[in-house]
């Protein structure tokens, strides 16, 4: 999206230093991503990168407001409800497409947000890939809030480890080696030193957790959260007996499940701003809109785009059982703005925050872009194509 730094990248360009980044991450980590790494990292011009920040810094001002937690009360299913919530989410997430207004200039358009943690081990080592095997400008920075490697690496350690031991801190996920994630999983153990565990495998003692490591059982102090309930409740018959989290536990968590409600697509009818879509939950809309193809509806508690319906109809509405676990969206167009040898591309731009508890307010860290050149923008949506897939940004 800068032009003179776009061509110089496309001209550089060569399938064996896209090979030998990808050899690059799978050999510092011992996995190939299950997912396509995009041929090129996005390069965001200044003016679009200052409204991704004034649209973040809106959002997180939102969700910092008092009464926040009485307006989001009801995204919590009473059966997800965990105790001991803590006063602010440990991370938010933010999902902006990439947009021109009726100016024909760029701009951030609110797509997902979420109060759930993303790759942060992963994007860190991505990024730095894209340095070393591709033509990066030395001057353009992919970390936020003034943070370089150093300071990335000690923000997180404050967020996820929050003093603790990290032998007492672990990364809990519904069966990781099954998870297309996986490889963040393994750059966050190196970076922190916090093993991954399945949630199958804790060991509960009255309020107290424990896991296995080495034939020994080690205290859990604090949850780095990775695990989605929807996950657990699909994977039930292999996960077998295990701990219930809706009992009260002596334990601390980074983020706290409860926030994976709060800040979720339920939030999004209650956003207001140049960068929001106009968004309703689908039982308090009296008449649906008669351009309901300039509308996509979006069930609440899905993930990765699952059962999105990109151009419903009267119809798909009718059958919707559960209104209340809806939302109807603004259709929100993508603009084909980042050039590549076989055809324009369009671009979503994750904004990742990290919020620790002992901070005023949620500090930016660092991004995730996506790629694509089809209708959905996910990973799992372009595995045809090239020049898409996930992707880091550096901004100018």
């Amino acid at each position: 999206m800068v032009p003179s730094i776009r061509q110089a990248y496309n001209k550089q360009f060569s399938t064996a230093r896209y090979n030998a980044l990808l050899q690059g991450l799978a050999g510092e980590t011992g996995i190939t991503p299950d997912f396509r790494v995009a041929e090129t990292p996005v390069f965001v011009p200044a003016a679009l990168h200052r409204q991704l920040l004034d649209a973040g810094n809106a959002i997180n001002a939102l969700i910092a407001r008092p009464g926040f937690r009485e307006l989001t009360e009801a995204a919590i299913p009473k059966h997800q409800l965990v105790p001991r919530e803590d006063a602010h989410p440990n991370f938010i997430i933010t999902d902006f497409a990439v947009t021109r207004n009726e100016n024909g200039e760029l701009a951030p358009r609110l797509i997902e947000l979420q109060g759930f943690p993303s790759l942060f081990g992963f994007q860190e080592l991505l990024a730095r890939h894209y340095r070393r095997y591709m033509d990066v400008p030395p001057d353009m920075n992919n970390f936020g809030s003034g943070l370089d490697t150093q300071g990335y690496t000690a923000l997180l350690r404050r967020t996820i480890l929050a003093g603790h031991d990290p032998a007492s801190v672990i990364l809990l996920e519904v069966l990781p080696e099954q998870q297309k994630t996986l490889i963040d999983f393994v750059c966050t153990e190196k970076m922190l030193g916090i093993p991954t565990v399945c949630v199958s495998d804790l060991v509960q003692d009255g309020k107290k957790l424990f896991y296995r490591r080495n034939g020994q059982l080690l205290p859990v102090r604090r949850i780095y959260n990775r695990m989605i309930a929807e996950d657990i409740e699909k994977n039930r018959a292999l996960l077998g007996d295990m701990v219930n989290f809706q009992h009260e536990l002596d334990v601390e968590w980074a983020t706290h499940p409860n926030w994976y409600y709060r800040i979720s697509k339920f939030l999004l009818p209650h956003i207001q701003g140049p960068f929001a879509p106009k968004a309703w939950f689908l039982h308090e809309i009296p008449v649906l809109p008669q351009d309901l193809h300039h509308y996509v509806l979006k069930p609440l508690f899905s993930f990765a785009g699952q059962g999105v319906i990109i151009d419903p109809t009267p119809e798909d509405v009718d059958r919707i059982a559960d209104p209340e676990n809806w939302i109807l969206q603004q259709k929100v167009d993508y603009a084909p703005v980042i050039e590549t040898p076989t055809g324009l591309a369009k671009c979503e731009i994750r904004l990742m925050y990290c919020w620790p508890d002992d901070a005023p307010a949620p500090i930016l860290a660092h991004n995730l872009a996506r790629l694509s050149k089809g209708k959905m923008i996910g990973v799992n949506f372009n595995r045809d194509m090239d020049w898409v897939g996930g992707s880091s940004c550096f901004f100018e």
